[in-house]
């Protein structure tokens, strides 16, 4: 199984210490799964012109391909001005509309202040499911507080993380067994 870490900002380290931490218990937990961080501030993004993303070169076809080839994805955002990156949307643009059929979306979602936890639930939610992606429905919350030196030091979010793992690669493993079973059916 394909899993991408999708750190979904060009500034700032919280979302990237939360995704580093991330993969980090994926490879902890499931060392057979084939794991895949993209922070998009190592990467040179072009802004999206309504190209197929397989027309795209360099960074940004590396990117889009990466995340069509991966069953699932745990997106990590931080929220600025009430709302996510522009270069994260900038990906969704990138990506064609039904980009995350057949594969499961998780979130993390960073933020200064406990106002914005609905983030997830009014911006990234209806997007990942207007391109069809099956979501992992508890997402992980993380306020300024809980980080310290580039470390998460609250407790609880890394526990809600390693269950957001968890519920992760179950769902995506659920999904390719019905899938598997539906093609069975088809005998041929």
């Amino acid at each position: 199984m394909k899993i991408v870490g999708l750190s979904g900002s060009i500034v700032g380290s919280k979302t990237r210490t939360a995704m580093n931490y991330t993969v980090n218990a994926i490879q902890g937990k499931y060392p057979d799964m084939e794991i895949t961080l993209i922070d998009l501030a190592e990467y040179e993004i072009q802004f999206s012109d309504g190209r197929n993303y397989l027309e795209y070169d360099g960074d940004t076809g590396y990117v889009t391909k990466t995340i069509m080839d991966a069953d699932a994805i745990i997106i990590g955002t931080p929220v600025f001005q009430a709302s996510i990156p522009a270069t994260l949307k900038n990906i969704f643009d990138l990506l064609p509309e039904k980009a995350f059929l057949d594969k499961v979306v998780g979130f993390i979602v960073t933020a200064g202040s406990p106002k914005h936890y609905l983030i997830a639930e009014q911006q990234l939610k209806p997007i990942v499911a207007y391109m069809k992606g099956q979501i992992v429905q508890s997402y992980v919350f993380i306020e300024e507080q809980d980080f310290y030196r580039k470390e998460i030091t609250n407790d609880d979010v890394k526990f809600r993380i390693d269950r957001l793992v968890e519920d992760t690669v179950i769902l995506a493993g659920t999904y390719q067994t019905i899938r598997e079973a539906k093609e069975a059916e088809y005998g041929f």
